[in-house]
């Protein structure tokens, strides 16, 4: 680690002035709908919800599909069909299929609308999704797939900080400011690093709740702030349009290139390459820049940052600054954090 960035250690507390991580949060007030924090403990819709790929064979041609089913509570799903795979696996923007359709006891009947506007009907049953043709034929059977990133558990590099690895015994107060931890040892959401960095690599493991009677910004919330001031949102946005303000988003700056969002309840990843802003005294001549993968897939490159995030841990921006993962009332479980610096 170089002696400059050991000497920032710690100082975050003194700098801002801040007795403890709860003066950095924002936190909403949690409805009385279910978060489901535990993939074990969900409800009888939660295993229907997720990813389904296959291939479509039409007029001696075949295609790869994918299609993202989303769990609305009471029994409601919708369904985004991808013509040429899953998102980040050969869908090419922006043609999308959409349906909906609700569970009967272990079958989920989907309605919707083809390439050529003619109605189809889908069902899943015991793992796998069939498109059936106006007689019920079944015209394609895709599996459930569940993906994972390339860059989970990827271990901190040489020189890397490592704010947390949750493999436990350890000592999160030497890394975090007041850390709470899960029964289980993972990591809960609104806590951030004593380390302070400017130009670096992050990686961030998370995994967003299960919250399928909410919506919007209730459902799964919270963001990685880096540097405690530029936020990459962090949001149960499965099969949903990928906005600047949902999962991937450099929040009110950029869209993801894609929506590489994962269902809830699966473990996702962040790997950030962070240049800081540079400044000229106190005036700052260069913004700040982030190159963002997503499980894996570029969704930001080079992507100039001109402000703050509001609810970060830094009110102005800085040289160097903490990582800070928001608390915005839901439960967001985190592991593996590391922070590489640059120089």
């Amino acid at each position: 680690m170089p002696a400059e960035f050991r000497t920032r250690l710690a100082r975050v507390v003194v700098a801002l002035g801040v007795a403890t991580c709860a003066s950095f949060t924002a936190a909403a007030a949690p409805t009385k709908n279910p978060a489901y924090a535990d993939p074990a403990q969900t409800d009888d819709d939660f295993p229907f919800q997720g990813e389904y790929a296959g291939t479509l064979t039409k007029g001696g041609t075949s295609e790869k599909y994918g299609v993202q089913v989303i769990a609305l509570g009471d029994g409601g799903f919708d369904a985004v069909g991808y013509p040429g795979g899953l998102p980040g696996d050969g869908w090419t923007p922006p043609t999308k299929l959409r349906g909906s359709g609700k569970r009967e006891g272990a079958v989920v009947n989907l309605t919707g609308l083809d390439i050529g506007g003619a109605k189809r009907q889908a069902r899943i049953k015991d793992g796998s999704l069939t498109v059936l043709d106006d007689a019920g034929t079944t015209l394609a059977t895709f599996p459930k797939v569940t993906r994972k990133s390339p860059t989970l558990g990827q271990p901190a590099p040489t020189g890397a900080i490592v704010i947390f690895d949750g493999t436990g015994p350890a000592d999160e107060t030497k890394t975090l400011v007041d850390p709470r931890l899960t029964a289980d040892g993972l990591l809960m959401e609104g806590v951030t690093s004593q380390v302070t960095h400017g130009d670096a690599t992050v990686h961030i493991e998370f995994r967003l709740p299960y919250q399928p009677k909410d919506r919007g910004q209730g459902r799964g919330n919270s963001g990685a702030y880096v540097a405690g001031a530029y936020e990459v949102q962090m949001l149960d946005s499965f099969g949903l349009e990928g906005k600047n303000n949902e999962c991937g988003g450099i929040y009110s700056v950029a869209a993801p290139a894609v929506n590489m969002c994962l269902p809830p309840l699966e473990w996702q990843t962040y790997d950030i390459e962070f240049t800081a802003p540079r400044f000229e005294g106190e005036k700052k001549v260069k913004d700040a820049v982030m190159t963002v993968r997503h499980n894996g897939v570029l969704i930001h490159e080079n992507a100039a940052i001109p402000k703050i995030t509001p609810g970060g841990a830094m009110k102005t921006e800085q040289p160097t600054g903490p990582l800070h993962l928001q608390n915005h009332g839901n439960p967001v479980r985190y592991r593996n954090i590391w922070v590489q610096p640059k120089s």
